[in-house]
């Protein structure tokens, strides 16, 4: 008997989810890859690098896109992946999840140091940079694999809807980069972690903004901007924080049927196509999408089914999985000698989600101001406070939460607290990553010296607090 689209739902992400949450932490970073010579990066040389990172490390299980270029690659003991991302612009470090953050964090340092090393010789650099600040400068075409090379073509349809306001840059996957983390979560605490999560969304633009982008001058996180402003947002349900607070399961479920398919695998083809809500899909007798074959694209048309689900893709910063987790997408990627801090705030406060909620609930600094929270989060991506937000109690609300976050991880007991240090300090002089470089730009610098500075892996960050 088919299934109902309610129950597809259900089976696919609140069904793993019935289970005692266990502590595991997944961790993925993705880290623009400069060619220090302002030139497009050098695939071939940084192919043999990663060969030979595949052979010291044991990864295996490689994929190569159709021009032989490996795009991924794991390790099958720890589950580490190591992979490019949209392109050869971004390198991406998975790591197989873990109850420890400390024991990704030693495994990170061991790769990139390695990387780090290798692609010096080539005069290359990984940093950790939210936007790869030469993307002028890189062939910005998508790894020749169907995924890739669809998602490309989906986001260049933009100019087929005059009716709608859609930025002209739809290569920005290719040039933006995140830090992203997994969190397991039980049946019952879902809609309560939405709803804390939505409304920690504004705080966490002025811990972890690092991604400035010249054409958007007044923004310090523009990755929310192209986000949705791309046909990734032609639905606003898709990305983004919660328009609504959720009240129960069934909310969610309806609010997951309201969200839009523009993909799908049928026959050995992989089409794209206008986006069309859930609800109305699984309606559809056909659909004509548009599918690449012999070197071209070609129109054709599919039935849909409820199964199709399993290709629904979603970009919220709060969203969940078919593991069971919720996985947060909303920061940018961080300097390198701080990546794990997004992962251990996240963890630490999945500790103490109790205490994060009373504490936001009873927020007078920035909520309670005529604002929504994902209104708030706009106006916190750009480089000064709003004027009605007073900053030192904007930095000691920062800190609360910290400490939180800090009380949790203890509770982990597993050492992970040290990496909070970063953002204590940025908590305290109301900074991060994107004002710090805007500073040193106004001051003189030139972005070498801070691509340099964001690709140092080494930090008083891993020393106790």
């Amino acid at each position: 008997m088919s299934r109902t689209l309610d129950e597809a739902i259900y089976e696919k992400y609140i069904r793993p989810t019935e289970r005692k949450r266990q502590r595991s932490v997944g961790v993925e970073l993705e880290f623009p890859l400069i060619n220090r010579s302002r030139r497009p990066v050098d695939i071939p040389a940084v192919q043999e690098i990663v060969k030979v990172f595949a052979a010291r490390f044991g990864f295996t299980g490689q994929c190569a896109d159709d021009n032989g270029n490996i795009y991924s690659l794991t390790e099958p003991v720890t589950g580490d992946n190591l992979s490019f991302d949209c392109s050869f612009n971004t390198l991406e470090l998975s790591f197989g999840k873990e109850d420890d953050i400390t024991l990704l964090h030693e495994r990170y340092s061991i790769y990139t140091h390695y990387l780090q090393s290798s692609f010096g010789r080539i005069g290359h650099i990984l940093t950790g940079m939210g936007i790869n600040p030469y993307h002028r400068s890189n062939d910005n075409i998508p790894i020749a694999n169907d995924r890739y090379r669809m998602l490309f073509h989906h986001l260049q349809t933009y100019s087929e809807f005059p009716d709608r306001f859609f930025h002209k840059l739809p290569y920005f996957g290719m040039m933006a980069a995140a830090s992203q983390v997994q969190l397991d979560v039980e049946r019952d605490d879902i809609i309560q972690t939405f709803r804390t999560m939505d409304r920690l969304e504004p705080y966490k633009a002025l811990l972890f903004a690092n991604s400035y982008y010249k054409g958007l001058p007044e923004l310090i996180i523009s990755r929310d901007y192209l986000w949705s402003y791309s046909t990734q947002g032609y639905n606003p349900h898709n990305l983004g924080m919660y328009e609504t607070e959720l009240a129960d399961l069934d909310e969610y479920i309806d609010y997951v049927k309201s969200q839009s398919m523009y993909c799908v695998g049928k026959q050995d083809r992989y089409y794209h196509f206008t986006p069309v809500v859930l609800n109305d899909y699984i309606r559809r007798e056909r659909i004509t999408g548009q599918y690449y074959a012999d070197g071209g694209w070609h129109k054709g048309d599919f039935a849909p089914e409820v199964d199709d689900i399993a290709h629904l893709r979603t970009f919220k910063f709060s969203d969940l999985t078919y593991r069971g987790t919720i996985e947060y997408r909303s920061a940018c990627e961080q300097p390198m000698d701080a990546a794990f801090t997004v992962a251990a705030l996240h963890a630490g406060l999945a500790e103490k989600l109790g205490e994060l909620t009373e504490l936001l609930d009873n927020d007078r600094v920035i909520y309670h101001r005529g604002y929504s929270a994902p209104e708030l989060r706009e106006l916190l991506t750009r480089r000064e406070l709003p004027t009605f937000a007073d900053r030192d109690a904007v930095s000691a609300q920062l800190t609360n939460i910290l400490e939180i976050a800090y009380r949790g991880l203890l509770q982990r007991r597993y050492g992970e607290e040290v990496f909070l240090r970063p953002l204590f300090e940025r908590a305290e002089a109301l900074t991060n990553p994107a004002k710090q470089l805007l500073a040193g730009l106004e001051r003189g610098d030139s972005i070498e010296s801070w691509i340099e500075r964001f690709a140092d892996i080494h930090s008083a960050s891993i020393q106790a607090c």
